[in-house]
């Protein structure tokens, strides 16, 4: 393993605060609700898309106490379309406990951010750091890249020894002085989005250049080293697309966990032959078959094969769902291939 190079903090420092991302509505506060809410949508979601759901949650949920006390669907219904609904789910337990064990204040320390809901230890760091100065490391995806090839970091990833081991390296990186520490972790951040990129990253901007050991070495795209990859898969959902003669959609809840867990959906079913079994005879001839979609998850790819089928506005008999007219089911929590389904079916 090899040492640890010259001043990285303070290089990361500096180029933060003449070069780094500037202006974020998250930035320039130390409020950890805003901190955390930024936190949690800007996982595996990019700045771009997070901007507008951002400022529409903190209309909605000026504070944590609004957000705790809302209910689920509303959370589910805002954050529809945005991915990753247990992100979702724990946003809202993690607000819930705040109020109810800590007063409706955020703890103050990495540690204790580190055991509520949906805050792992990454990001309770940085929550830590951005709003109480606690010198503690983070280590998302981004900057295990980053520090990976600034340290020529060759242990693999994938064995939770090696990452001990880089969560170890990371902290003995931190400024010494808490002061810097909300410009240095956004400076990591920011290198691993923008310039020590997984491919073709941009080393002459980078203001760790001299500094990086995978860079002297002339092969920054070896690091880092994950041996043990996640197999894609891929699964086949018949949905039935059911609507009322009065415009309504027969919807209903998914069940937690699973696929879309917690939010409303048009039935889904393992084959054709299946879906059209759960329908009475005389609505079976009238069933329309429409394009597939393909629509692709983190490490599975959904096929997705949309039958809409004229039906009374009455239960379906053996589900548990219910009809919504369009203004209701256009605030609910929606995977976002249903709602383009729903919305262009009532076009």
């Amino acid at each position: 393993m090899s040492a640890v190079p010259g001043d990285i903090a303070g290089r990361v420092v500096r180029w933060q605060r003449s070069h780094g991302r500037q202006g974020l509505p998250w930035q320039d506060t130390r409020d950890p609700y805003r901190v955390w809410l930024s936190e949690i949508m800007l996982q595996q979601t990019q700045v771009a898309v997070v901007l507008g759901y951002y400022e529409r949650f903190l209309l909605r949920f000026p504070d944590v106490r609004a957000l705790a006390a809302a209910p689920l669907d509303d959370v589910l219904g805002l954050w529809s379309g945005l991915g990753y609904y247990s992100r979702a789910r724990n946003l809202h337990r993690c607000a819930q406990q705040v109020v109810e064990q800590h007063g409706g204040r955020f703890p103050a320390s990495a540690a204790a951010l580190d055991t509520l809901p949906g805050i792992g230890r990454s990001t309770a760091a940085a929550i830590a750091a951005f709003c109480f100065g606690e010198r503690v490391a983070i280590l998302d995806g981004n900057v295990k890249r980053v520090l990976a090839r600034a340290l020529a970091f060759g242990d693999d990833l994938a064995a939770g020894a090696a990452q001990r081991a880089l969560w170890d390296r990371a902290g003995e990186l931190v400024p010494r002085d808490g002061a810097d520490m909300p410009a240095y972790t956004q400076g990591l951040m920011d290198l691993g989005a923008t310039v020590c990129l997984v491919r073709e990253p941009s080393c002459l901007l980078c203001p760790l250049e001299s500094e990086c050991l995978a860079r002297r070495e002339g092969r920054p795209d070896s690091y880092p080293v994950r041996t043990r990859k996640l197999r894609r898969t891929a699964q086949s959902l018949w949905l039935l697309q059911a609507q009322a003669s009065d415009g309504s959609v027969w919807l209903e809840k998914r069940p937690v966990p699973g696929v879309w867990a917690g939010l409303y959906c048009l039935p889904l079913f393992d084959s054709r032959e299946e879906l059209a079994q759960t329908l009475p005879a005389r609505a079976r001839a009238g069933l329309q078959d429409e394009p597939p979609v393909l629509h692709v998850l983190t490490h599975k790819d959904l096929h997705l094969h949309p039958v809409r089928a004229a039906l009374p506005a009455r239960p379906l008999p053996g589900r548990e769902g219910r009809w919504f007219a369009r203004n209701d089911w256009e605030a609910l929590g929606l995977p976002a291939p249903v709602r383009r389904l729903l919305a262009a079916g009532g076009d």
